[in-house]
């Protein structure tokens, strides 16, 4: 039992790592429960080395797709490498571009061609899903400076106001911008959904 994520069972099919207590005790998402549901938390001299790795450890960053445009948000996610002995998928820091968090996927040994194309095709999705949002984000952020710049200058303001602040617009003013924004990316979005 040391060292597991042991699930709970009823109301709640949450796992989560926490100490073992006899007392009760919270699961996933907050109810609480009697029992020992929950499996103990490694020793701190794991989180330093595991804290390094995910901030960019000596891994070879993922490969970039070819054919992608020019304007396209950086594509490389975290530099993160799990370790080799690892036996499950890892979960990355998030990116600075998409806000996705990348997955590393555990290879079995003897990983069957079913097993192989379910694990590829997840990792193409997860891969397109990054360069959607990377994108998105990028785009997202451009024309929100751009309609933040051309509503200060059409009202004879500054882009930094005299105290050296940046000058910002309020919140009717901005929901202008998202619902433009929204509009103009509809298709975009209904294609992700899809």
């Amino acid at each position: 039992m040391v060292g597991q994520v042991v699930p709970s069972r009823g109301l709640c099919d949450r796992a989560v790592r926490q100490p073992l207590a006899p007392s009760r005790l919270r699961c996933a998402c907050g109810s609480r429960r009697t029992a020992a549901m929950a499996a103990l938390r490694p020793p701190r001299r794991f989180l330093l080395p595991l804290c390094r790795a995910f901030s960019g450890g000596g891994c070879q960053p993922v490969p970039e797709r070819g054919g992608e445009r020019r304007d396209a948000a950086p594509s490389r996610v975290s530099r993160f490498c799990p370790p080799r002995k690892s036996c499950h998928d890892w979960i990355g820091p998030p990116d600075k571009y998409s806000n996705l968090r990348p997955v590393h996927f555990y290879i079995p040994e003897n990983e069957s061609p079913l097993e192989q194309k379910l694990r590829e095709l997840r990792q193409e999705t997860q891969e397109w899903n990054q360069q959607f949002w990377a994108n998105q984000n990028l785009t997202f952020l451009k024309e929100k400076e751009k309609f933040i710049d051309s509503r200060l200058k059409a009202k004879g303001l500054e882009l930094t106001a005299e105290s050296g602040k940046k000058a910002t617009l309020n919140a009717e003013e901005m929901a202008d911008f998202y619902k433009e924004f929204l509009s103009k990316n509809f298709q975009k979005h209904m294609y992700y959904n899809r």
